[in-house]
């Protein structure tokens, strides 16, 4: 029975179009989704943290998370932290890492937050990824936008 549990574990691991998570302490909280067609899996504090305003706050999850092959972790706010005007930085899982997974909280605001373990501060969405090859080129093709950049379809 034991030889067959260690075959589902194994197959598990090596499942490339799954999900794979993992706890790092006993304070983890799995990854979820709070309705079936969520994009995002809702992450949680591992541990009660205090957010200044105007600050910034490395939080941990003690997860290690893998995402599906082709495709990036892209860790994006939640709606209910944005309109409190806390936003989520340097949010991206490469499909090779395999290490902790925190997440980084801005509070652009004036009131400060008080985040409690098991609070939902982030989302994970795995978005497909390409992987071009890189050619080094002398020119670019012309376009119709050419190298027009910041304001140059209107101020609207």
């Amino acid at each position: 029975m034991e030889n067959q549990a260690n075959e589902t574990d194994k197959n598990e691991c090596q499942d490339q179009h799954a999900l794979r998570w993992m706890r790092l302490s006993d304070r983890a909280f799995p990854p979820e989704k709070h309705f079936p067609g969520d994009a995002g899996f809702d992450l949680k504090s591992a541990r009660m943290y205090y957010l200044r305003p105007k600050g910034v706050q490395v939080v941990s999850t003690d997860l290690a998370i893998r995402v599906p092959a082709g495709t990036y972790g892209r860790i994006a706010p939640r709606s209910g932290l944005a309109r409190k005007q806390i936003d989520v930085g340097a949010g991206v899982i490469d499909a090779n890492f395999t290490g902790a997974v925190n997440i980084v909280l801005y509070n652009h605001g004036e009131e400060p937050l008080l985040i409690r373990t098991g609070d939902r501060v982030a989302q994970l969405i795995c978005e497909k990824i390409a992987h071009p090859n890189l050619v080094q080129v002398d020119c670019m093709n012309e376009t119709a936008r050419g190298a027009a950049g910041f304001g140059s379809t209107g101020e609207n």
